[in-house]
């Protein structure tokens, strides 16, 4: 049996901090948070190579940051509401720390 993850625990913060660390997975969190995005529409503002944005975004599903929905043929990404934003859309509450983008 899994057992639940503890949202306030040193391990799980670090391993969220650790996600965030890198200024390419905060840019892409940081356009997703206005809305959802195709890939398409994220590398417009990132403009990478489409495997290394694939890359960042499957760390961030992982980390539980990002979810993907298919939208037709393409992939639709999205903030997940379970991280929770505080007071405006650019402050996240990881349950450890706030995460704000100014």
């Amino acid at each position: 049996m899994m057992k639940p993850k503890n949202l306030s625990s040193p391990s799980f913060c670090a391993e969220q901090l650790k996600v965030l660390a890198d200024k390419t997975r905060l840019s892409v969190l940081q356009i997703l948070m206005e809305s959802p995005k195709h890939v398409g529409e994220i590398n417009t503002f990132l403009k990478l190579e489409q495997s290394l944005l694939s890359h960042h975004l499957k760390i961030l599903r992982s980390a539980g940051f990002v979810e993907a929905k298919r939208d037709g043929k393409a992939v639709l990404y999205h903030f997940v509401p379970t991280v929770r934003q505080v007071n405006t859309s650019k402050v996240i509450d990881l349950g450890c720390c706030l995460l704000s983008f100014e």
